[in-house]
């Protein structure tokens, strides 16, 4: 019986897609350690004939490879044949050769998260962020290109304003990185809509960072109280703000309807219920994918399948277009 995909099934090399029959000793592949994606290098192939196969059908594809071949279930390893109506480990193949960035916490971090938070806009493969004043969008480019290293500038635009019936000037900072989307949808918990997006509580690493929080997202969605040392959060996403009240030591109460309002003493730190928390920064590369059907496949005619199993260090494991697969044990 085969162990590997077959000859034509795509695999993932660091340089690039191969059919599974031209990976060669020295070929640097991708593959997953739990949830990050790193790369192995083939040792040895082999190659099986055999006349019977399995069509793996996935949310993403249709791959064939031997019955026997491993794939990754919450439950453990799990030969191919088995994996109907079950998820495997799998990575979107496309990201593979993105660039990974090496973001670094502190009060930038905290700054470009919270403004973020506040009046960013975090797409499928960019992060942007729109204002009125100059001396915002300037602040928000030097701290993105601090902790992400990403070069930001700021764009001169325009903007309608439905109060006014008119275009209004402003400034445009907007960086293209995939990853650095992923990485903040998955700080505020998937969905970065600013009235679904939760508390990022990764920038509870320490109080420089958290501060650089406070101040990114109060020069947002917020203002300086004239009459009392401290400033003030406006937001209608209450469960946002209910994080936070606790972090800062502040009572809070939801607004009945519209938006709500979130004291920040200019004294809170001082009250010492900042506890910090370490959460990663970088984000994961991997989730679990539907198998929808194991189909028999027997080879037809007299040409039997040709199946590929390759020898790995120092990762046993590889992906067969994003999906992660090792050689039976």
């Amino acid at each position: 019986m085969g162990y590997g995909p077959t000859s034509n099934m795509l695999v993932n090399l660091v340089d690039g897609c191969a059919r599974a029959k031209n990976v060669v000793p020295g070929s640097v592949m991708w593959t997953l350690d739990s949830d990050r994606t790193v790369q192995t290098t083939a040792v040895d192939v082999t190659a099986v004939k055999g006349r019977q196969a399995v069509d793996v059908v996935t949310d993403h594809m249709t791959f064939t490879a031997g019955p026997d071949l491993l794939l990754l279930t919450p439950d453990g390893w799990t030969q191919a044949a088995d994996t109907a109506g079950t998820t495997i480990a799998w990575t979107y193949a496309k990201k593979l050769c993105r660039e990974r960035l090496m973001i670094r916490p502190g009060y930038e971090f905290g700054y470009f998260v919270g403004a973020t938070c506040a009046d960013g806009t975090v797409g499928k493969n960019y992060v942007s962020l729109v204002v009125n004043e100059e001396a915002f969008a300037t602040r928000y480019a030097t701290a993105l290109t601090a902790c992400t290293g990403l070069l930001a500038r700021l764009e001169a635009v325009t903007r309608p304003s439905g109060y006014l019936k008119r275009d209004l000037p402003g400034f445009r900072v907007r960086v293209v990185s995939s990853y650095l989307s992923d990485a903040l949808r998955h700080y505020v918990g998937g969905d970065a809509h600013h009235m679904r997006q939760r508390f990022p509580r990764v920038v509870l690493r320490d109080i420089d960072t958290f501060s650089g929080f406070l101040d990114g997202y109060i020069e947002g969605d917020g203002c300086r109280i004239k009459q009392w040392p401290g400033r003030m959060i406006v937001s209608a996403n209450v469960p946002f703000l209910a994080e936070i009240a606790p972090i800062i030591g502040a009572r809070f109460t939801p607004a009945a309807k519209g938006v709500s309002q979130l004291c920040v003493s200019d004294r809170w730190q001082s009250r010492g219920t900042f506890t910090p928390e370490h959460h990663r920064l970088d984000p994961p590369e991997s989730s679990w994918i539907q198998v929808h059907e194991v189909r028999p496949r027997p080879a037809l005619g007299t040409k039997p399948f040709t199946f590929y199993g390759y020898r790995l260090s120092p990762y046993p494991t590889f992906l067969v277009n994003g999906h992660l697969a090792r050689e039976p044990w």
